[in-house]
């Protein structure tokens, strides 16, 4: 004789309302609700969540595409270009140390370098590129341009052309904005 295939029944009535208005109020959604029910795992601490589908009220993050402006301009502020004392005791940096430095891909280093005249790392023969500590000046200055600022490749390279003292204009705005972190943290010493 066949086995007839029955449905198994799911009761819903273990959830109590308490407990379902304590996990919306936490912000735990339906499906979460559903997963932990039909577990059975009143005991456990933790609600078994599977990865496949969307969770409702939740975006799918993606790592594919470009990034907003808006993300690039996050990111802007937190380049790690040691300090000029320092800078200047090397006379040059590897590709590498200084893209970590400005938190990009090598390869974009690169094409800043096609694009500005002012970028001209040395080589070597093997053809690894070396950025002097004056580069590394002028990628600040790029950086600032393009990423802080949304100048697009052209309007950064007529920016660059025409305005003949941009370099002492960024010098300015980086002093400026060491006085104002300073203040920020005075004010936020006097606050507390």
């Amino acid at each position: 004789m066949a086995k007839s295939l029955d449905q198994i029944p799911f009761d819903f009535s273990e959830v109590s309302d308490s407990k379902t208005t304590q996990q919306e109020s936490a912000g735990i959604s339906a499906r979460q609700q559903i997963l932990t029910a039909a577990s059975g795992s009143e005991e456990k601490s933790k609600p078994v969540i599977r990865t496949t589908g969307i969770i409702k009220d939740q975006k799918p993050v993606s790592t594919r595409g470009r990034r907003s402006l808006k993300e690039f301009g996050l990111e802007a502020d937190l380049i790690a270009v040691p300090e000029d004392a320092i800078l200047f005791q090397k006379q040059y940096y590897s590709i590498g140390e200084v893209a970590g430095w400005f938190r990009v891909n090598q390869s974009l280093l690169r094409y800043w370098e096609s694009e500005f005249d002012i970028l001209q790392p040395r080589k070597n023969r093997k053809g690894d590129r070396f950025f002097r500590p004056v580069d590394v000046k002028n990628l600040q200055l790029i950086y600032d341009l393009l990423r802080r600022r949304k100048f697009t490749i052209e309007g950064a390279k007529d920016y660059l052309k025409n305005t003949k003292k941009s370099e002492e204009k960024f010098a300015m705005i980086q002093s400026m904005e060491k006085i104002k972190a300073f203040l920020n943290e005075l004010k936020a010493g006097l606050s507390s």
